[in-house]
């Protein structure tokens, strides 16, 4: 379990770069954020999946890839879209705060599955991720001035972000199910898979880029930096997707759903730590006490699932003690 827990942390602090570049490229629409960023992760997957191919496509199976392509369109290509837009117009803090509610809704979504701690032991843990949550909304949109009109953007804004989340919430929980129903691939081959078939959806998204009219995608005034785009994803498809999803599969083989929820919360702390180095300022009291909170959180909770492992293993030794 500490395992899976040190491979969470570090598939949140990778997932939190993707809220930044966004924020470096405000000239690139989502669109083309999406379809850049996914188009060069099947590149990256292709080449990691060559020198096992053959074993990969005598094991892959209808199911798989059909649970693939969804897991792919609702994980990597809709949520990227939503959350870039979000970041476009409300900025990173309340994207990643409106995302940050994942460990909220993926362990309500993930209660009754088996090796989940009562979510009755899970309360207050869940109750000071949550109070962080709200700290820290309060400090963002209780500072930030609202003029008729930023109000429109702000709202459909928020609406990306939301839709991000439902989007995220989904395919947590989906993806995690998958794995530990199905065992005849390891985290990092289905990730390469995965990866391979996000890399077939985001060429096919190039593909409607290159129909649609260039003031469909804000292609205006990108001419010059498009070295930075493709280094940018680049980065995104190697470090957030290839290897953050691989670490992230091999958190959800080791850990109860309800636990490797909580984790998604370490993707807000890094997102917004990488938001305060690129605007060269500390956190506000607020955004600090959301962080401690969040924090503690999370702590709380891996306690509660390390106690119940402990439970559940003295309970089998005794049992097998006395069939002995």
């Amino acid at each position: 379990m500490q395992r899976g827990v040190v491979y969470g942390m570090l598939a949140g602090a990778l997932w939190g770069m993707v809220f930044l570049v966004p924020r470096l490229l405000p000239d690139f629409s989502p669109v083309l954020l999406s379809a850049g960023r996914y188009a060069m992760y099947g590149v990256v997957s292709l080449l990691a999946a060559l020198p096992s191919a053959r074993s990969l496509m005598r094991r892959l199976t209808r199911e798989d890839l059909n649970a693939l392509v969804k897991l792919a369109l609702a994980g990597n290509l809709l949520y990227y879209l939503l959350l870039t837009g979000a970041v476009h117009l409300v900025g990173i803090a309340p994207s990643s705060l409106i995302v940050g509610v994942l460990p909220v809704t993926v362990t309500l979504l993930g209660r009754r599955d088996h090796g989940a701690v009562p979510l009755a032991r899970l309360a207050w843990p869940l109750a000071l991720v949550v109070a962080g949550i709200v700290c820290i909304n309060v400090d963002v949109f209780g500072t930030a001035g609202e003029t008729p009109g930023t109000i429109a953007n702000k709202l459909i804004g928020i609406a990306c972000a939301v839709g991000a989340l439902a989007c995220w919430t989904w395919f947590a929980v989906e993806n995690a199910r998958y794995l530990q129903r199905h065992t005849h691939f390891s985290g990092n081959e289905w990730s390469v898979l995965w990866g391979v078939v996000t890399g077939l959806l985001g060429v096919l998204l190039w593909l409607v880029v290159a129909v649609l009219p260039s003031s469909a995608v804000d292609t205006s005034h990108v001419d010059t930096r498009w070295h930075l785009f493709w280094l940018l994803n680049l980065g995104l498809a190697i470090g957030a997707s290839w290897l953050g999803n691989g670490l992230w599969n091999a958190a959800s083989k080791r850990l109860p759903l309800t636990l490797s929820g909580q984790l998604i919360v370490f993707e807000t702390l890094f997102a917004l730590l990488y938001a305060f180095i690129y605007d060269h300022r500390m956190p506000r009291p607020l955004e600090m006490a959301a962080i401690l909170l969040l924090v503690a959180g999370v702590s709380w909770s891996v306690r509660q699932h390390a106690d119940d492992d402990s439970d559940r293993s003295t309970l089998e030794e005794k049992a097998q003690a006395a069939v002995h």
